[in-house]
């Protein structure tokens, strides 16, 4: 029989606006139903009177006590009815199932607790989960007289090596509660139990806050208001959160304080679901060959994220492949717990230049529950890489070698080979080549070739076969790095090179190179310049030379193909363009009657002196002034010339010989080289053409007529507007000025 009312829910949530809900009262439970959520929240456990459907009179359903004790005298025996516990679900338990908190025990069907297997180590405490149709409870068991060594550590986690239970004031009993993490459905689930030691038990409701409960993460833990029963809603993660610490209290209905608040503090214990890992999949290291046994190669370090106080992350380490297996299959050692790789193989095995490979590789396990069978594992790669000492000198394949080279030639004449045992990419086996007699002349030259460790004997200087035809040559080969104390170059390290030097027809060659003779220009045609002389190096043949033009720009010499004397063909003009500096260049070649002809080419420099053979002229050609001008002078003209001084400058710079120019102009001397034009009387707006004299300083002089173009202007604000009619000759405007003035004076 239900009944339904509606009240005013005020006092329960005094800081809260008032609302109605819905009472539904039952024969034993009392349920409120929220208007907002639609859902209800039973506030209190109490009997209104009558049986319940399906059970008796009376009957809570759940276990019928909640706590229980069981003694540790020893490991728990297989099979071993430890206690019974007492649970009804006021319908006959058909149907009801228990888990516990350890997966070692289990309830039976006689409701005792039985462990599954031999048990050494027990949690101090264990909770027992029974769920039917008609129920859902839960309860407690503590198992006391643990070794201290076992449960030390668990029980401070826990808070438990402090007294249980935790009292706060006006005795509410505030027992630690641990959660296994990573537990199944269903939830929610009972996980521990407050309990009031109010009198008037009946007259307050159960608060639970903080972390986890109205605080994120939010409704993880809640707590029965009537009973005190902690609930979890959801599976755990202790590598999220290993604990939480919440506040609990009882109220009465209008808020006010009863008990508390205490402090419930939730540990998560931790479960082996976290197998280990390595931060790399592979890893390198590298041992040097002959290493004392036991020698560190690299260490191995993995990282599980499990409980570190517990196996669940205690790794042990072990190498479960080497390849190659040979030539033993336990070359190395890795030390079980600190992952520590060694070398387990004797110094004189650990040969590189023995071993079938420089390169070993290792498949690393790391297991955690301290290497037992159930543990989770992870596994890397590590490659280990034997390296080279200089164990071994290297050794030329031939004691002599033979090279042939031409004279005058130069570049890489012979490749020295050589064995070495060590690693060539190293300095224990990349060789270094040195002369060490038959070249005082430094003609040689011996580098390593980078490639194959070769050493390339290379003529830096070219040979001459007259003078030296063979030269023979001691090599010495060695290590970048030196050798190890109880190995020695031998001679074998040594070589000797038999160079033959093989005779070609060489070029003639000039002397001086260049020739440089000094010669007055414009010569007479025919005229001598110079007398070449090319020589050929091949002493101990019998060859003529003969002469020839190779290069001559203008055009200006000859030469005599059997004497090589040089004369002019043409005039030699030290103002031509060909000619830089004062300086003529041409090139001959020389060519020898050899098979077959060899040819060599010399340099001819004629140093030309100046001759007075260029007239000078006058700059500007053009001159402007202003008609109304005041200032009379003119311009500024100067002097220029081809030639050099002294057949240059001083110019004299000079009225022309028309008559009449000196009564309208003026030259007066500025310096050597410049005069200054000036006007006796002002002229009319016109284009003048004003002759000029000039004569250079040269022995004979030469000078040259010019003429220098006058414009005289009209000059308005800053503007000059200048004729474009054709130029007045100067002599007849000198006329005419002097017509005039003789009418004047009539």
């Amino acid at each position: 029989m239900e009944i339904g009312v509606r009240i005013l829910l005020a006092f329960l949530v005094p800081q809260e606006k008032p609302c109605w809900i819905d009472v539904c009262v039952s024969r034993t439970k009392l349920h409120f139903k929220d208007e907002d959520t639609q859902s209800y929240t039973r506030i209190a456990v109490a009997r209104v009177g009558g049986q319940e459907d399906g059970g008796h009179e009376g009957c809570v359903p759940g276990f019928q006590v909640k706590h229980y004790q069981v003694a540790y005298s020893g490991p728990f025996q297989k099979g071993q009815a430890l206690i019974q516990v007492e649970f009804d679900d006021c319908a006959g338990n058909e149907d009801v199932k228990f888990e516990v908190s350890d997966p070692s025990f289990y309830v039976d069907g006689d409701l005792n607790l039985v462990p599954q297997q031999d048990v050494t180590y027990s949690s101090p405490v264990l909770f027992i989960h029974g769920l039917g149709a008609h129920a859902d409870d839960m309860a407690q068991v503590e198992v006391t007289g643990l070794p201290g060594q076992l449960g030390h550590s668990l029980r401070n986690i826990l808070g438990l090596g402090q007294a249980l239970p935790y009292r706060s004031k006006r005795s509410l009993l505030v027992p630690p509660v641990i959660v296994t993490e990573n537990q199944r459905a269903p939830f929610p689930r009972i996980i521990g139990k407050l309990i009031s030691r109010d009198e008037k038990s009946g007259n307050h409701i159960f608060r639970l806050t903080g972390p986890g409960a109205d605080q994120d993460p939010k409704g993880l833990f809640t707590i029965d208001i009537d009973t005190g029963d902690v609930s979890v809603s959801r599976s755990l993660d202790r590598e999220a959160i290993d604990s939480y610490q919440l506040e609990v209290s009882t109220t009465d209905f209008a808020g006010n304080i009863i008990e508390g608040p205490a402090i419930l503090v939730i540990t998560v214990i931790d479960q082996n679901d976290n197998r280990p890992i390595f931060k790399e999949r592979r890893y390198t290291g590298e041992v040097l060959e002959g290493s004392p046994t036991g020698t560190t190669v690299m260490t191995m370090m993995a990282f599980d994220a499990d409980d570190p106080a517990t196996d669940n992350a205690a790794l042990r380490y072990n190498i479960v492949r080497q390849s190659p297996d040979n030539p033993s299959s336990n070359m190395f050692y890795i030390d079980a717990e600190r992952g520590d790789i060694v070398t387990a193989i004797s110094p004189v095995l650990l040969d590189r230049e023995t071993l079938p490979t420089t390169t070993y590789e290792l498949e690393i396990v790391a297991k955690d529950m301290a290497g037992s069978e159930v543990g989770l594992t992870g596994t890397a790669t590590a490659t280990i890489t034997i390296t080279d000492k200089n164990d071994h000198a290297p050794e030329f394949t031939h004691p002599l070698f033979e090279a042939y080279v031409y004279e005058g030639s130069t570049g890489v004449v012979v490749n020295l080979t050589v064995i070495d045992r060590d690693d060539p990419t190293t300095g224990a086996g990349r060789a270094l080549y040195s002369i060490i007699n038959g070249d005082p002349a430094q003609s040689f030259e011996i580098q390593t070739n980078p490639d194959n460790n070769e050493g390339m004997l290379s003529v830096v200087k070219p040979l001459d076969y007259e003078a030296t035809a063979f030269h023979t040559l001691l090599i010495k080969v060695e290590n970048e790095d030196p050798l190890v104390s109880d190995v020695g170059y031998g001679p074998s390290s040594t070589a000797t090179v038999h160079v033959t030097v093989l005779d070609i027809n060489e070029g003639p060659v000039f002397f001086p190179d260049p020739l440089t003779v000094t010669r007055m220009e414009n010569i007479p045609v025919g005229s001598f310049v110079a007398s070449l002389n090319a020589t050929d190096p091949d002493i101990l043949q019998i060859q003529s030379v003969r002469y020839a033009v190779l290069r001559d720009p203008a055009g200006w010499l000859s030469v005599n193909p059997v004497r090589g004397t040089v004369n002019t063909s043409a005039p030699l003009d030290r103002e031509s363009p060909y000619v830089h500096d004062n300086k003529y260049t041409a090139v001959f070649i020389a060519t020898d009657n050899g098979s077959p002809p060899a040819t060599g080419t010399g340099t001819l420099v004629i140093y030309l002196e100046d001759y007075n053979d260029n007239a000078p002229y006058v700059v500007p050609s053009v001159a402007r002034v202003c008609e109304d001008a005041h200032d009379m002078n003119v311009a500024i003209v100067g002097g220029r010339d081809k030639d050099l001084t002294p057949n240059a400058a001083p110019f004299k710079i000079e009225l022309g010989t028309q008559p009449g120019l000196d009564k309208t102009w003026k030259i007066t001397r500025v310096n050597s080289t410049h005069s200054q034009i000036m006007l006796l009387h002002s002229l009319k707006k016109a284009n003048y053409q004003l002759p000029l004299l000039i004569t250079d300083s040269g022995v004979p002089p030469l000078s040259n007529s010019t003429e220098v173009k006058v414009q005289v202007c009209v000059c308005k604000k800053n503007k000059m507007h200048c004729s474009s009619a054709h130029s007045h000759r100067a002599s007849l405007l000198v006329l005419l000025a002097t017509l005039l003035l003789a009418l004047l004076c009539l």
